[in-house]
């Protein structure tokens, strides 16, 4: 009974710095930005309540950031998800030029953020690349596509070029450590290869698939560093994102503002993420059963 005891204690001492480094660098600022939220001002600490909520949901600025952010993650995460695990299935096929596709893919992860946007600013700005070839090669009229409706399609194909390689490799390593064994019955009792990858593979896939679109979705919420070194502080309206509001709003002083809606991003992206684990519990059950 002492040997348990002394155990338990030794474990509580080794946990100990995880959990005082979690409380002040988390969970007290956290408490902080909520206390913030509902006070008029730092130098007027009077609670409002949800005042400052009221006031950042009817704000039309913080509607268009949250409008272009719900867009661009509702777009650019299945996108992520759906595609890494198509080029996943296909580099564990026998094709030729595997070795080539995979560094392909990978080496985004070894560029510097600023290079990306760099190639970008090369490809696509009014004086670029592809206008360039656009108006030159095909006749069409020359377009500023930062500024243009296509902004945020820009956006998603530099999201999807830096993460794809990342996440592929995720799934790649699931499906080596799926069980061989069902696949080989299912081949067996004559199932096509397509009703082997959705009602056999994808099964097994779900834990992974979770893991990697909230992975995904946190990454889409922090496309803002490429956004601002592509556009600056006040982009084109279609790439003006959350974190915009938010850097706008700590660099004008309103904390209780920029609290508020960190408040209520933080409580959405809890939501989204437990529906996302309610859905892969009801989807993996039996499997893991």
């Amino acid at each position: 009974m002492e040997r348990v005891k002394g155990d338990g204690i030794k474990g509580w001492l080794f946990l100990a710095p995880s959990f005082l480094g979690s409380c002040v660098f988390f969970i007290l600022p956290f408490l902080v930005i909520v206390y913030y939220s509902m006070i008029f001002s730092p130098i007027k600490p009077d609670f409002v309540w949800l005042d400052n909520f009221k006031a950042v949901l009817t704000n039309s600025a913080f509607k268009l950031a949250a409008k272009n952010t719900l867009t661009f993650s509702g777009t650019a995460v299945p996108l992520a998800v759906v595609l890494s695990l198509l080029l996943a299935s296909l580099l564990e096929a026998k094709i030729p030029g595997k070795s080539f596709m995979r560094t392909f893919f990978l080496s985004p992860l070894m560029v510097p953020v600023a290079s990306i946007v760099l190639i970008w600013q090369v490809i696509f700005h009014y004086n670029g690349a592809l206008n360039e070839l656009l108006v030159t090669k095909l006749g069409f009229v020359r377009i500023d596509w930062l500024k243009s409706s296509y902004n945020q399609v820009i956006v998603i194909v530099l999201f999807l070029w830096k993460n794809l390689g990342y996440n592929m490799i995720l799934f790649m390593a699931a499906l080596n450590n799926m069980p061989k064994d069902l696949i080989e019955v299912a081949e067996v009792e004559g199932a096509s290869p397509l009703y082997t990858f959705f009602f056999v593979k994808l099964r097994y896939l779900s834990p992974t698939i979770l893991f990697v679109t909230i992975l995904s979705l946190i990454n889409s919420f922090k496309v803002f560093r490429e956004v601002y070194m592509l556009s600056g502080a006040y982009p084109f309206e279609g790439l003006y994102m959350l974190q915009h509001f938010m850097n706008n709003t700590f660099q004008s002083l309103d904390y209780q503002k920029l609290s508020a809606a960190a408040v209520i991003m933080a409580i959405a992206m809890v939501l989204i993420i437990s529906i996302l684990f309610f859905v892969e519990d009801r989807f993996g059950k039996d499997v893991e059963g």
